[in-house]
């Protein structure tokens, strides 16, 4: 069904929690693996969420440990919003899989590559909050061809937490995310992104951009060199709700 709503108490959000994980077997006797792992999957357009905190409780994996994937949320429908809403999880806590994206005012806490997936998403005022237990990617975009109109763009969000942190890894060769007017604190390291098992990333078509961000993880020195510091005119087509042609279905929280 299409238009569904959830809407929670802004003074006291309601908590949908689980804990399954990509290993744990399932009533077919079957691994779940990353895709049936979440807590909450919204297969439905013209969803909304506001005041709702999705979580997923597996502990974080041990290292070298297979199916440790724990989504809180994924999201595969199209024109989906949230706002006030939190997601909290260890390793692959938002499945930002597919579709047109927007997220407002969210608190996303996690690990490794805790969001990801192929969607083309604006996040907007959002607090990004690491507890990675070794260097790690905030984001994992799966873009994967430079026809496919995908990518994440951050604006005047903050990335903190107790973890080091990529801004993220290529997991696709036309991988694509912006981090725009963002407060960085020094959980994001130096180099600022990572090309994964992609050599040679600048002739891939990687496009990792940062605009106006400051604090100390935005320090451009040991930036690696692929990565782009965008100028205003390169930086506009990410800066606003037309990034997800927003102007078309986004109306704005519920009243509550």
């Amino acid at each position: 069904m299409a238009f569904i709503t959830l809407l929670g108490d802004p003074a006291s959000p309601p908590i949908i929690s689980g804990n399954d994980t990509a290993a744990k077997m399932g009533d077919d006797g079957r691994a779940l693996k990353t895709f049936r792992s979440p807590t909450v999957a919204v297969n439905s357009n013209f969803f909304l969420a506001a005041y709702i905190q999705f979580e997923n409780t597996a502990p974080v994996p041990d290292v070298g440990q297979r199916g440790g994937q724990a989504v809180a949320l994924r999201v595969s429908g199209d024109k989906a919003a949230f706002y006030n809403c939190s997601f909290y999880g260890e390793q692959d806590t938002l499945y930002d899989h597919k579709g047109l994206h927007y997220f407002k005012n969210c608190f996303i806490q996690g690990s490794v590559d805790f969001i990801f997936g192929y969607g083309r998403s604006l996040y907007e005022n959002c607090y990004l909050n690491s507890v990675a237990k070794k260097v790690a990617a905030l984001t994992a975009q799966k873009r994967n061809k430079a026809s496919m109109e995908s990518g994440f763009s951050f604006v005047r969000s903050t990335i903190t937490g107790s973890g080091l942190v990529y801004l993220g890894r290529a997991w696709g060769d036309h991988s694509r995310v912006v981090f725009s007017y963002a407060f960085m604190d020094k959980v994001v390291i130096p180099q600022g992104w990572n090309s994964w098992r992609i050599h040679r990333p600048e002739a891939s078509g990687v496009y990792y951009g940062e605009f106006q961000c400051g604090g100390p993880g935005a320090n451009w020195t040991g930036r690696v060199h692929w990565a782009r510091r965008l100028t205003q005119e390169e930086a506009q087509p990410f800066l606003g709700t037309y990034y997800v042609n927003g102007d078309s279905w986004l109306l704005g929280p519920p009243s509550t």
